[in-house]
């Protein structure tokens, strides 16, 4: 195996690859499968404002993406915000002096984002798997409380599996992200027809069927043990300043990824049309057309027989309402509906987790080039034109990350009540991250924290680079006070006030206090640590702090 630091990447990708690529980081068929649980049970019951969150959280990611865009336009290259933001104030006649300093931080800061955000997939693969397993063999686990070593057995596997694709190269990787986006989307489109369907066709006082079959009449109330929205407009509905914030905390973590195609700059063959238009043409696609629609039909379909409350006490309540859905209109062939969906899933997933460990690598890359991180993550494979050392680093990290996640998915919030377990099956799967509900809810839920430690570096690297927008046009002739100011700014705002609601939720009493206030902890420590670290790879190579601009 022969190694480089001066192979450059081949520029392979067109209009579709990039967008592909981005597309396969905000997978729907994913994102609702997984992240709908966490959002039902995050500071119950503020999931009834989840649409709207949704929303909230789609205006922040527009704005962030007219500033990717805008600076991808001007920027082209691997890095994607490190790189744009040591160009920008490069180019600044007034503030050329801070460069490295921002490229750094936001560089440090992006990693809590990419870096942590390939664990959660991995957590979830596991869980996903361990509730198909208790469907298939349910003497062996339990399919609405899958065995968490088993869960954490499959997440570990995953994380090194997917980042050997990753470790092959990008060009098949966008291959496999093009199958997977087409297939996935018509899925759920599917299963959103038919949940709204399925909705109209049972009326308040109506018979419908609960999930092992049995048959219960139906009602819609906003309040009480079985909460459900008793209209299309409660759906809609934003339920409260607060439930929308603390939702929005959440579901940015669907609608990341828009970003991930501006650090492919120079494996695109028309870095600066097609980048900036692969932003905003993948956001649009998934995020405004699938996500909106899919979560309409999801919380539209909820009934007293399959409330806010039985999705958040489930390890797949989609799962739950295919095979439901499944059982009423296709001939009591939900179980069968439900694998050939949850088959769709699981490749969307393996694209979500896939296109994140090739930005993620990517950053990293860019800065171990640049010498600001360990330099061997600077270095590409001699035949593969990959950065695997940082590919097997990151591996590494999604195992531990995935594996804790899954472990502890039953923790907090989610324990399952002591009756519950000791009806679990007694086996390997059950031998860790399964003991009393006391002792389960005095700890934090694993994937609620890696999922909020990632989200709080979405919104640092997301925040920092609409400021990096206003920064890069204030002095070109081509500045557009809205493009380049008002929305920069807009989106600079709304992701700190995101931010801030990690804090401000928990003083307010609004849902658990452990996974917000631990995830500002963890980033406030990495911070720090960051802080550390350039001060000493400074002296080590006799860098300085502050960019001297050259003639």
């Amino acid at each position: 195996m022969s190694e480089s630091s001066e192979q450059k990447m081949k520029p392979t990708l067109g209009l579709t690859g990039v967008t592909v690529n981005a597309m396969a980081l905000i997978a729907p068929g994913a994102f609702l499968w997984i992240t709908f649980v966490v959002q039902a049970g995050y500071a119950y019951p503020s999931g009834m404002g989840m649409w709207a969150g949704i929303v909230a959280a789609l205006l922040l990611a527009y704005a962030t993406a007219i500033s990717y865009s805008e600076l991808a336009k001007l920027y082209p290259g691997a890095g994607s915000s490190y790189f744009f933001a040591e160009q920008a104030f490069l180019n600044h006649t007034k503030h050329h002096r801070f460069a490295r300093v921002a490229k750094f931080v936001i560089g440090w800061g992006s990693h809590l984002y990419y870096w942590v955000y390939p664990g959660a997939m991995a957590a979830t693969i596991g869980i996903m798997i361990g509730y198909i397993v208790g469907i298939i063999a349910p003497n062996v686990m339990n399919s609405g409380t899958p065995g968490p070593v088993f869960m954490a057995l499959v997440a570990v596997i995953s994380a090194f599996a997917i980042s050997y694709i990753a470790y092959r190269g990008v060009q098949g990787s966008t291959n496999v992200n093009l199958a997977i986006n087409a297939v996935q989307i018509t899925a759920l489109l599917f299963f959103g027809a038919l949940a709204i369907a399925y909705r109209v066709g049972h009326p308040e006082g109506s018979t419908g069927l609960l999930l092992d079959g049995t048959t219960k009449v139906l009602h819609y109330t906003f309040s009480g043990d079985a909460p459900a929205h008793p209209s299309a407009w409660s759906v809609v509905a934003p339920h409260g300043f607060n439930s929308v914030m603390l939702q929005a905390t959440i579901a940015i973590f669907l609608l990341c990824g828009f970003e991930s195609v501006t650090a492919l700059g120079e494996e695109a063959k028309n870095p600066k049309k097609d980048i900036a238009r692969g932003v905003l043409l993948s956001l649009t696609i998934q995020g405004l057309v699938c996500y909106l629609f899919e979560y309409f039909a999801a919380n539209y379909f909820m009934s007293s027989a399959y409330s806010l409350n039985d999705a958040k006490g489930s390890a797949a309540p989609i799962g739950d309402m295919m095979t439901i859905i499944g059982n009423a209109m296709m001939g009591g062939h939900g179980q069968a509906f439900m694998m050939i969906e949850a088959l769709t899933v699981f490749l969307a997933l393996i694209g979500t987790t896939l296109s994140c460990i090739n930005t993620g690598a990517r950053v990293t890359f860019a800065m171990g080039r640049d010498e600001e991180v360990p330099e061997h993550f600077g270095i590409l494979h001699g035949e593969n034109l990959t950065p695997h050392r940082t590919i097997w680093t990151l591996a590494v990290i999604s195992a531990v990350l995935g594996g804790y996640a899954a472990l502890y998915f039953f923790a907090g919030g989610s324990a399952p009540d002591d009756k519950t377990i000791a009806t679990l099956p007694h086996n390997l799967w059950y031998s860790m991250g399964m003991s009393s509900n006391a002792s389960l809810a005095g700890l934090p839920n694993g994937l609620a924290l890696v999922t909020l430690i990632s989200n709080f570096g979405i919104f640092i690297t997301y925040g920092l680079t609409n400021v990096i927008c206003m920064v890069a046009y204030q002095e070109r002739q081509d500045f557009h006070g809205l493009k380049h100011m008002a929305i920069p700014m807009f989106g600079a705002i709304a992701n700190v006030a995101c931010m801030a609601f990690y804090i401000i939720g928990p003083i307010e009493g609004l849902g658990s206090v452990k996974e917000p206030l631990m995830a500002v902890g963890i980033a406030m420590v990495w911070g720090l640590y960051g802080l550390y670290y350039f001060v000493r790879n400074s002296k080590k190579r006799g860098k300085a702090t502050l960019s001297i601009k050259t003639a």
